[in-house]
């Protein structure tokens, strides 16, 4: 595994951002402070205190903005807490869901899921592809603490097929997202990427949110945050 500071937003589809929220952590820490600790996930809209931060001159938005453009939005947001009570590992996938307000039947989209009460739809491939997901660190994530695993360069695959996943690892090699608190890793959505188990777990807080620019067609609305 190759050091992650080389990586590249344009040539590998992930790139490390440190210390880009490191002087807001109490007031993000703060405006989720509400929520259950003790959840690996929870999904996350109408958080009034995360506005000023996702906005395009924010200092998450703005990270968005610099790849999307000035229409960039957050349209799904997910805590992540890896205790060790929620301690779990996550097998090489691709991200293939948005989140919306409401279920449209739209040619193209589907299959549907509920997932924490919230409609998540399959989208046409070509929109993942348009989107980026950032990974806010609230907490330092070492080696030792379950840091994201991702393929460089596996977003320009198209869909995946679960059967070929494996060696689609293989030919792109991993790479580990570790970081300190403050920290912020934006990758493609569609990246392939896993997370083993803490080997040594405290509490590995991560924002994650997807940002896009597109509307979506037919009716139907992005969810928001």
């Amino acid at each position: 595994m190759s050091d992650h500071s080389l990586l590249t937003y344009r040539d590998d589809g992930a790139q490390h951002h440190p210390g880009a929220v490191v002087h807001d952590l109490d007031a993000l820490r703060a405006a989720l402070g509400h929520l259950p600790q003790g959840e690996a996930g929870i999904r996350i809209s109408g958080i009034a205190g995360l506005r000023t931060f996702l906005a395009g001159g924010g200092a998450i938005g703005s990270i968005a903005a610099d790849i999307l453009g000035p229409s960039a939005r957050a349209v799904r947001a997910i805590l992540f807490n890896k205790t060790a009570e929620t301690n779990w590992s996550l097998a090489w996938h691709q991200d293939r869901t948005i989140c919306v307000r409401r279920k449209v039947d739209v040619e193209g989209f589907g299959p549907w899921t509920v997932k924490a009460g919230l409609s998540h739809v399959a989208p046409p491939f070509d929109l993942l592809a348009r989107m980026i997901t950032l990974r806010v660190h609230l907490d330092d994530t070492p080696a030792t603490n379950a840091p994201l695993l991702i393929a460089p360069g596996s977003h320009r695959r198209g869909r995946i097929p679960v059967n070929a996943i494996d060696g689609i690892v293989r030919d792109c090699g991993t790479r580990t997202c570790i970081a300190a608190a403050g920290d912020v890793w934006v990758y493609a959505t569609p990246i392939l990427h896993a997370s083993d188990a803490a080997s040594v777990p405290t509490h590995r807080r991560v924002l994650q949110l997807d940002f896009a620019a597109d509307d979506l067609p037919g009716g139907l609305e992005w969810l928001g945050v």
